[in-house]
């Protein structure tokens, strides 16, 4: 019943080029017609579009005419199937079935019907995937038992010690990992760019025979190394499929050799192993870290689903096959999804939870008992960039951790710069001359291009021999700004940061020598240096590990920021985890860096950064708890380990953010993992699907539709509801006037008998808890309070303030943080 944000028609025109023109044109040229490939299309008169191509070892003008009408990957969702929860073959032939009638209702004919659709989701997801026109897409969606129809979203990979810092000690006594037993037998799914199966970190070596819950057989599509006759898959890597239908619709066939799950690009078997990986000892990259990896769940059995496709190309993961990946993973009988990708967001999209694969898929994961952890994305410190966002969605966002990869850069006047860095090659006694990238452009390149270093800006005669410095930034991946340097002969690359980048510096698998310092480096700065003299220098130290580093955490500046921007009353993300320098396994296929042009292979390690990273910590933390209580809801464990979270760092003061301020919850959400205090919350804020149901009630959707996310199709919204009574374990009104507002919230107990008392702290306005002490005499009793916000003559108006509730029995604190906005009269009629 909704078509939601079809792509607009591109202009078609006919190209004209000479014989002599660049090469680099023609690459472009190229370039649109992949692009028109994967998402052009045009009406009815506009179907040819003539584009002149020539080649150069001819030197003759070619012209083809192409089609510049190309069918779409839609997603036709349906809710939910009227199977239940356990289908049969049977049931499952006949959803798929019932997915060609009523495609077959407009397209006019069973075959078309069959040929036009590349995904039937017929276990717990009901809906499929199918190449269609626009117009197509538009009549499904009018009918009436349609919940949406929206185009397949590219996503993307949201791109050790860590566990340490989070308090877990192997040979502990108390901590989550005994008390969670390592995760033993809980099943992690990943949903990213495959596995390599033959690191030690998935070795079967002490695990015990597969779980009797694993519904996934003996599947596993993963391509064996040249000369070896073992099954990739094993007791600890139970199982591994590839989704490959709709990214080869939109891009292009795959080579039958690389239809597999094996990871050639090193993300997904980087998060795999973060989540659920053994330990593995002798973990290194570079000369750097050399210690134990491990995941969060070291004894769980883990699962792959590839979904991501280009080892180059970041947006290479296509939401119908991520789709499809979650509804076989529910239905291999997981218990945790990690999800470590995320759609771009191009406009703000009310419906956004039930356009969103990764939504709606943890949406029916809910009804299996499956808690799926997503990354709230790399676009930060900007807010509302914040993705993955729907209430039933374990949004994770990314911080530091007290560990640095760190180089000193000595510039000519002695002064000495810390910034970070994976490997230094340069003698340290030596030094080079500086050049600053805007003065090493070619004349054709621009000062903003040349900054960056992007590709072909740099000019060899005023680089080579030098020591370059690029500025991160431009949407450009640093390590290919030490590409450009390295093509035009520097022999080194001083990363300044933006000041997008703030204090975040990050150590890279560079492929020269390498250090990113910050603007504010201890007030030195290496612009001020270079400008005050005529003939600038700079040596590099080598790169060493350092331990201790604080404070820590601090959010990382690329981490994506709230408030809310789909659901402003349901705060997000939910948690910080570490996301910044964090070393674990990685494809021996892969290169360190992931250009093209990077020869260096046979890595079992890899250092990486982004929210991809610390999505995969709360997945192992989720992990133990769901080993520790395999009865918990989605939500139980969500409260659990956000509610035990933290907001001081490790020098006990708030947490900061990467411009050295103080960080707000939307940054981190209820603070930073505590997995050990997470293993016994005291309370959960738990919640049903009926819960869920009701927030959806009231958040406007009709009861057809909601109704049809269930498998018996019958729900009443039945009384009131507001969307900030859902029962979640963070508070956020974000438009409340001069009258008090109230909201209500339950606690369970999943302690011992006790009470507890109320404290809650709101600057600039009243509040009130009642009742202020709540008694729990057993084990899963239920109590419920109101908490009371009204604004008074201090408060400010227009701006977020940030308090917090805290639940305390001497035992345990159970926090929850307060958002606030007191709006005009005026602002609150626009919601």
């Amino acid at each position: 019943m909704n078509l939601a944000n079809p792509i607009p028609t591109p202009m078609i025109s006919s190209l004209k080029l000479s014989a002599d023109d660049n090469p680099m044109q023609y690459r472009e040229i190229v370039g649109v017609l992949q692009t028109i490939r994967s998402h052009g299309r045009a009406t009815n008169k506009q179907r040819q579009a003539e584009v002149g191509l020539f080649r150069f070892d001819s030197k003759e003008l070619y012209t083809l005419n192409i089609l510049a009408v190309m069918k779409l990957c839609y997603i036709v969702y349906l809710g939910a199937h009227s199977h239940g929860p356990n289908p049969s073959s049977y049931d499952l032939e006949s959803a798929t079935n019932s997915h060609y009638d009523l495609l077959s209702s407009t397209l006019g004919s069973h075959e078309k019907a069959k040929e036009a659709i590349i995904y039937s989701y017929n276990k717990h997801i009901n809906g499929f995937a199918a190449l269609l026109e626009e117009e197509e897409a538009a009549q499904i969606a009018k009918k009436p038992d349609v919940v949406s129809v929206f185009l397949s979203k590219v996503h993307k990979p949201h791109t050790t010690r860590s566990w340490e810092f989070l308090g877990l000690r192997r040979n502990g006594i108390n901590t989550a990992w005994q008390i969670g037993r390592y995760g033993e037998n809980t099943i992690i799914a990943n949903i990213d760019t495959g596995v390599w199966p033959e690191s030690e970190s998935f070795s079967e070596k002490g695990i015990g025979p597969v779980p009797a819950k694993w519904r996934g057989g003996n599947v596993c599509q993963i391509s064996k190394l040249g000369g070896s006759n073992k099954t990739p898959c094993n007791r600890k890597l139970i199982g591994a499929r590839f989704f490959s239908k709709a990214y080869e619709a939109s891009k292009g066939q795959i080579p039958p050799s690389q239809h597999t799950a094996r990871d050639f690009q090193g993300h997904g078997t980087h998060t795999l192993s973060t989540a659920g990986g053994n330990f593995v000892p002798g973990a290194t990259v570079l000369g750097n870290a050399n210690g134990t990896a491990k995941g969060g769940s070291p004894r769980a059995r883990v699962a792959a689903y590839k979904v991501c496709w280009s080892t180059i190309d970041e947006t290479s993961c296509l939401g119908a096959d991520v789709l499809a990946a979650i509804d076989q993973a529910i239905a291999d009988g997981v218990d945790v999804i990690s999800v470590s990708a995320g759609s771009t967001r191009t406009e703000i999209n009310s419906d956004e939870i039930f356009t969103d694969e990764v939504s709606i898929g943890a949406f029916h994961a809910l009804f299996r008992n499956v808690v799926l952890v997503a990354s709230a994305g790399n676009d930060g410190p900007t807010p509302e960039t914040v993705v993955n966002v729907a209430p039933w969605l374990f949004t994770v966002a990314a911080s530091t951790i007290d560990r640095d990869f760190s180089s000193n850069i000595t510039l000519g006047n002695n002064q000495v710069l810390t910034g970070a860095s994976l490997f230094v090659n340069l003698p340290s006694n030596q030094s080079f001359p500086l050049i600053l990238a805007s003065d090493a452009r070619f004349a054709n390149a621009t000062i903003e291009d040349a900054q960056v270093c992007k590709p072909g800006t740099l000019d060899p005669a005023k680089v080579s021999g030098k020591i370059v410095m690029c500025l991160r930034g431009g949407k450009i991946r640093s390590v290919a700004e030490g590409q450009e340097a390295l093509s035009a002969g520097a022999v080194g690359m001083v990363l300044e940061n933006d000041d997008q980048s703030g204090n975040t510096v990050i150590a890279e698998p560079h492929v020269l020598s390498t250090t990113n310092t910050h603007k504010t480096n201890e007030g030195k700065n290496v612009y001020d240096y270079y400008n005050s003299t005529e003939s600038p220098i700079v040596s590099m130290s080598a790169a060493k590990t350092l331990l201790g580093i604080k404070p820590a955490p601090v959010m990382a500046s690329f981490s994506s920021r709230g408030p809310n921007p789909i659901q402003p009353s349901i705060l997000k993300p939910d948690i910080t985890a570490p996301g910044v320098n964090i070393l674990a396994s990685y494809s021996l296929a892969a290169s360190l860096s992931n250009l093209p042009s990077d020869t260096r292979r046979g890595f079992r390690f890899n250092v990486l950064q982004g929210t991809s990273m610390s999505c995969p910590h709360v997945s192992g933390v989720a992990g133990l708890l769901k080993t520790r209580h395999p009865n918990w809801t989605p939500a139980a464990i969500k409260s659990a380990i956000m509610t035990t979270a933290t907001t001081q760092d490790n020098t006990n003061g708030a947490i900061q953010d990467a411009d050295n301020t103080l960080a707000t919850p939307f940054a981190y959400g209820s603070g930073h993992v505590q997995p050990d205090l997470a293993m016994d919350p005291g309370l959960v804020y738990d919640i049903t699907i009926f819960d869920y149901l009701n927030f959806l009630c009231a958040s406007g959707y009709s009861e057809n539709l909601i109704a049809s996310l269930i498998f018996n199709k019958t729900f009443i919204c039945y009384g009131s509801h507001r969307v900030t009574d859902l029962n979640y374990p963070s508070i956020t009104l974000p438009n409340i006037g001069s009258n008090a507002e109230n909201v209500t919230r339950t606690v369970t107990n999943v302690g011992p008998p006790s009470t507890y008392v109320a404290n809650a702290e709101l600057p600039g306005f009243n509040i009130v808890v009642v009742p202020s002490s709540l008694t729990f005499k057993r084990v899963g009793e239920k109590k419920r309070f109101q908490v009371i916000v009204e604004a008074t003559s201090e408060s400010p108006k227009g701006s977020y303030q940030f308090g917090e509730l805290k639940w305390t029995n001497g035992n345990h604190v159970v926090t929850s943080p307060i958002v606030v906005r007191l709006t005009s009269s005026e602002l609150r009629s626009a919601y």
